[in-house]
């Protein structure tokens, strides 16, 4: 997939996601929040595919690309990242729509999220030292 699909692609679900945000904060839907989440789960669900087939092909390859240990650690965060990105999004979604007998804080909630940010900063750190 080109350069250009990608930003396409993520450009029309981060679209749909605000336009379905906006209709469900105005109240103009009665949707669930798991509805307005869905172009979110459906970039994310892409993305995984994409990262599991790279994966999987750095596996198939040859002992001296497979040896390669930085771009594979590099693929592991960026799937853990995107994991905590998902988790984050399930929390929320089922906070919002009060699935819990006891409502979750929004603190727990924010975990995964607070958990990638600290992540993104230290790759950040490792690529410019």
């Amino acid at each position: 997939m080109s350069l250009a699909q990608r930003v396409l692609i993520t450009w029309v679900c981060v679209l749909a996601f605000l336009i379905l945000l906006v209709l469900k904060l105005d109240g103009r839907v009665q949707w669930s929040w798991a509805l307005v989440f869905c172009p979110v789960w459906t970039l994310d669900g892409a993305l995984l595919l994409l990262l599991g087939a790279r994966l999987a092909g750095r596996c198939g390859a040859g002992p001296e690309r497979a040896a390669a240990g930085a771009g594979l650690k590099r693929q592991a965060w960026h799937a853990t990242a995107l994991m905590l990105q998902l988790a984050f999004c399930v929390a929320l979604c089922a906070r919002l729509h009060g699935l819990l007998e006891r409502p979750l804080l929004l603190s727990y909630v924010c975990v995964p999220l607070w958990t990638l940010l600290i992540g993104a900063l230290v790759e950040l750190g490792h690529a410019i030292f």
